[in-house]
């Protein structure tokens, strides 16, 4: 283990993940829901970035100006390419939290973000980071910050335990981390077989289990195989950023913010009688066994008038993600799936189906005489984000100043499509990050950018790249092995790319 990752895994890298929920438009529209004021971020900063994939999307396709440090040199040498590729401006380092804590020339910050990093780290730098907070997060600041929570791994907290003793007492070290974390949860399932009273006592640890023994490794090598892993309690993660000066403003998931789809009408009345915030928040954590929190957190924590608060949300500009055929009326809350009410969603989805960015209070006026109240309009929205089929807009000007950024970085990004499919993301001016693009699509777009205009034409464009490094493609876990049947899917792929995809990624500014 080398000194400087302070026991945190270093030997191989992070994947290349997106989070929506460190993008500063998902701010707005959350602390308005729950009537809060916001701040215009002009500032923002990302501590612990891994890859550094999304902290470039965000600040290619803003106007935000964005720092950010990662202590793995690899990682942050990646994040510093890309943004010298997209031009942003984004300034990386692969500085500690207490070195970067020191620098003299960051400046104060209207947005702090730390993803996946909290729970992760020895108390000194959560610390730090603390202090970094007090220091740098300006009066009206928004914290998001993320972690694993208590009670949700109350019964896989010992399992955890066992998986990493197993790879430091029987991991040989000279055979690199995936085989340690290979051999722990093969060790852990076998002991699981021999029907041990401690998962007879908690029935639901072998499940999980299971689930855990499908992720990819090198998640798994950063998820649980750190020195440093602390489940918290959310109270004790106030006590952590008291000294801040922070208050608890809500969580960064949609979804959460909606009661009916994650309590019963029950535990509604009876959390609705605890009047201490932070104290109904812990009530709440047990009420759906909360394992992972994403919240954010204010410097100032101040109400919005309900005159101002209607008239933000109704300038809200909002946009469709996904296409629209592939939206069912259903969403999963803690209690399980639920059915979206046909009058209220089919109407709202109508509108936004051309992929038309609309304002809250324009879908408002659009459905007048359809009997469709606003809360109603604004629940809906914050289901359809939660959900991922809807996100946030910039403003006109934003989209404006972002475009050759997001450009550049995309094609990039695409570029290096044609060798791997690490990134599944791209960047979208108007959306202000990432957006959903996976491997194939990428190879199609950057057909279309070298001039080949019919499917035929972006399907043979990619098996060219493809058959070349001998990739075949995988169907249900079945690799297509003859040519024949490889340009068919191909095809196949590129026709439903531009049936169902295209229009869509020009209205985000990603195919231009």
């Amino acid at each position: 283990m080398n000194e400087w990752s302070s026991g945190y895994v270093s030997d191989i890298g992070y994947t290349f993940g997106y989070y929506r929920e460190l993008n500063p438009l998902q701010v707005k529209l959350a602390m308005l829901n729950v009537g809060l004021e916001y701040p215009d971020v002009g500032t923002a900063c990302e501590l612990g970035f891994g890859q550094g994939l999304g902290l470039n999307l965000h600040a290619a396709a803003s106007d935000i100006k964005w720092t950010g440090t990662d202590f793995n040199p690899a990682q942050a040498s990646f994040a510093q390419d890309l943004a010298k590729i997209s031009g942003s401006g984004l300034e990386t380092s692969d500085e500690s939290f207490e070195d970067y804590l020191n620098r003299p020339d960051l400046p104060n910050y209207d947005y702090i973000g730390l993803h996946g990093i909290w729970s992760w780290v020895s108390d000194e730098n959560r610390k730090i980071i603390v202090e970094f907070i007090r220091r740098k997060l300006r009066v009206g600041g928004i914290l998001y910050i993320s972690y694993n929570t208590l009670p949700g791994w109350a019964t896989f907290a010992p399992v955890r335990h066992l998986m990493t003793e197993h790879a430091s007492v029987l991991g040989a070290e000279g055979t690199g981390t995936v085989s340690r974390v290979d051999e722990a949860l093969k060790f852990t399932d076998r002991l699981f077989k021999t029907n041990p009273l401690f998962s007879r006592a908690n029935t639901s640890v072998v499940e999980r289990l299971k689930k855990v023994e499908e992720q990819d490794r090198h998640y798994l090598a950063h998820e649980y195989f750190n020195k440093d892993w602390h489940p918290m309690h959310f109270a004790t993660m106030a006590e952590w950023l008291a000294p801040a000066k922070l208050e608890y403003a809500c969580s960064a998931e949609y979804l959460s913010h909606i009661d009916a789809i994650n309590l019963s009408e029950e535990q509604q009345k009876f959390l609705n009688e605890v009047p201490d915030v932070n104290f109904r928040e812990s009530v709440r954590d047990f009420m759906v066994n909360q394992q992972f929190r994403k919240d954010y957190w204010v410097k100032g924590k101040r109400r919005m008038p309900e005159l101002e608060r209607a008239e933000e949300l109704r300038k809200q500009r909002v946009v469709l993600i996904v296409n629209r055929a592939d939206i069912k009326l259903e969403v999963t809350g803690s209690i399980g799936k639920a059915d979206l009410t046909e009058s209220i969603y089919v109407p709202i989805l109508d509108l936004l189906e051309s992929n038309m960015i609309m304002s809250i209070g324009e879908i408002e006026s659009a459905l007048a005489g359809k009997s469709i109240q606003f809360t109603q309009i604004l629940q809906a929205v914050m289901v359809l984000a939660g959900a991922s089929h809807l996100a946030a807009v910039n403003s006109e000007e934003s989209i404006k100043r972002a475009r050759k950024s997001t450009e550049k970085v995309n094609s990039h990004l695409m570029k290096v499509a044609r060798s791997n499919g690490d990134s599944s993301y791209l960047a979208s001016p108007v959306t202000g990050g990432g957006i959903a693009v996976d491997r194939f699509k990428q190879l199609f777009i950057l057909a279309i950018h070298n001039g080949k205009k019919t499917p035929q034409e972006w399907s043979d464009f990619a098996w060219q790249i493809l058959s070349v490094q001998g990739v075949k493609l995988i169907i249900d876990g079945k690799t297509i092995e003859t040519d024949e049947e490889n340009i068919a899917l191909l095809l196949n792929k590129a026709t439903e790319f531009e049936s169902k995809n295209l229009k869509l990624l020009k209205a985000l500014q990603i195919v231009l």
